[in-house]
């Protein structure tokens, strides 16, 4: 049986890894204190901040409610022809 390797974190799980780690740095706070705080699990602290690419949004957006942002989709304009 073949051991899978675990995915390199690409795109917007980089980015929300380093925003998140970065926010939570900035305010002094540990992972522990951050997940109190938000309401949500330690695991999940944890795996934005190794940047799982499958983390749910919504739970995203409680933690980045402490600092004063969210992230959403946006529709792309649609360019004409």
């Amino acid at each position: 049986m073949k051991h899978k390797e675990p995915e390199a974190p690409s795109g917007i799980a980089v980015t929300l890894r380093h925003q998140i780690q970065g926010l939570r740095k900035k305010a002094g706070l540990t992972q522990t204190e951050m997940a109190k705080r938000t309401g949500v699990g330690l695991r999940f602290v944890r795996d934005v901040e190794q940047g799982k690419p499958t983390v749910r949004v919504d739970k995203v957006n409680q933690v980045l409610a402490l600092f004063g942002y969210h992230v959403e989709a946006v529709r792309d304009r649609e360019t004409s022809a």
